[in-house]
């Protein structure tokens, strides 16, 4: 029982919002960031410059800085908080500064996608803003709830930062200015569309937040004005809730039989005698349709009714599939022998990638272990005049003991005359410091007696034996 209290507890602890909200911030906050006067206009069309040219290139980090840039969310937020507080003026004005915003998005956008030389073959930054699914309601649905807790939290962060990349309002408006400047009304009507579904469900999650939070609703002296203003703000909630409710249960929909179909034809990819090699689906007025497009010998009949029957337990009717028949047993040969060819061609290329990553890592290390001989023979005379010749070079040591084997610098250096101990034990500990490496074996040899002595010491817990 205890457990049980204690478990209570700290639920209520982390999920309380008693003493971290303030509304009267907040509200102060929402009313000042719905302008799009003076600086706000000139940033949002900064800003839309350049998504159009982040999503021109196919450079989603560009389109993320656009996104960070563009003052886009404070007239949606101030839709949803009207529609809360039952504040009709404030509702026409963020009305108006909607519609201006989306003018300004919508002439720099087509303006630069009318003067750019740049036509990407396959622009998918942009192709992805023309098809919304029911992830982008649940975006846009819990990132307005969590702008709307960071508009009232006390303690700030970079929360809104988050909600405007996350519901990607800019990139929509960008590709509506692509569609009118190409004049693709498919592209301009879908991410309008994208755009739409945005600004609904962020505007339907803050209405709900300034519900549950009890913001001050408005007050009319007039009781026929108090009583129409609450008439007009509830037919202006439901007009934005009840199309967001029917636009999610489409979106859910589509996006079920898409995912329906994929499954359907992933299992029936290989057939006995042909290949499903494509499909497409699509989705007009509420009907669905599967294509899919098959290669080798044509199906007979208890072949296709097998397929049929195999829709048929993925949930698509045999009305809402078509099988496309355009290929021979000759071009089913082709097409093996050419995905063979393509994917020996990438299992190749995979592996010549993974030689030259590889033989650039040797060139790395090599270049970080190339020694500047001239240079340290200069520092080492003039450190040390009776050094006539130095010679350096990498290789390594094996303990006779243990059989260990390091990496190891062999040094040689020839004097005029004897060097005393402890000018051998500082160039030793020169040369390690010169060389950036622990393990140098220092060998001198003296002109004029013409006798080699022993290597200098190393660290003390260095053994070196010769080989």
């Amino acid at each position: 029982m205890n457990v049980l209290n204690r478990t209570k507890s700290l639920l209520k602890d982390t999920f309380s919002m008693t003493g971290h909200l303030d509304t009267d911030t907040a509200e102060a906050q929402i009313r000042s960031n719905v302008s799009f006067r003076g600086p706000n206009a000139w940033i949002l069309a900064f800003s839309v410059v350049i998504a159009s040219v982040g999503l021109n290139v196919n450079s989603i980090p560009v389109i993320i800085g656009a996104m960070l840039v563009s003052p886009l969310m404070g007239p949606i937020f101030g839709i949803g908080f009207s529609l809360g507080t039952n504040d009709m003026k404030f509702m026409v004005t963020s009305l108006k500064n909607l519609a201006v915003m989306m003018g300004i998005a919508l002439l720099a956008a087509t303006l630069y996608f009318l003067i750019t030389p740049l036509n990407l073959s396959n622009p998918t930054e942009l192709l992805a803003r023309t098809n919304p699914t029911i992830y982008d309601v649940l975006i846009a649905l819990f990132g307005g709830a969590a702008g709307m807790f960071e508009q009232c939290r006390k303690e700030k962060g970079t929360v809104i930062a988050g909600v405007a990349i996350a519901t990607a309002l800019m990139p929509p408006l960008c590709t509506a200015g692509f569609g009118l400047a190409n004049g693709n009304f498919n592209h301009f009507f879908g991410a309008l569309y994208l755009f739409a579904i945005n600004c609904v469900f962020i505007a339907t999650a803050t209405y709900v937040m300034t519900k549950a939070f009890g913001f001050h609703q408005a007050e009319y002296q007039d009781v026929k004005v108090r009583k129409r203003t609450k008439f007009i703000m509830m037919g202006t909630t439901l007009i934005f809730i009840i199309p967001s409710i029917l636009s999610a249960i489409v979106l859910i929909r589509n996006n079920d039989f898409d995912t329906r179909a994929a499954a359907f034809v992933q299992n029936n990819k290989s057939l006995e005698s042909a290949i499903i090699y494509d499909y497409t689906v699509t989705h007009e007025k509420g009907r669905y349709l599967l294509e899919v497009y098959l290669s080798g010998d044509k199906l007979d009949d208890e072949q296709k009714a097998a397929l049929l029957e195999s829709a048929n337990g993925f949930g698509i009717r045999e009305d809402q599939i078509s099988i496309k028949e355009n290929k021979s047993s000759k071009s089913l040969l082709v097409a093996d022998i050419v995905n063979d060819i393509y994917a020996n061609t990438e299992r190749q290329l995979a592996e010549k990638e993974k030689e030259v990553e590889s033989l650039k890592a040797e060139l790395r290390e090599y270049q970080n272990d190339s020694i500047p001989y001239i240079q340290i023979a200069k520092e080492a005379k003039s450190f040390y005049p009776s050094i006539n010749s130095i010679g350096i070079s990498r290789g390594s040591s094996v303990s006779t003991d243990s059989l260990a084997l390091r990496k190891t610098t062999f040094v040689n250096a020839t004097t005029s005359s004897k060097m005393k101990e402890e000018e051998e034990t500082k160039l030793l500990e020169w040369l390690k410091i010169r060389l950036n490496t622990d393990d140098v074996a220092l060998t001198i040899t003296t002109e004029k007696a013409e006798a080699t002595r022993k290597p200098a010491r190393k660290a003390e817990n260095t053994e070196h034996k010769s080989i």
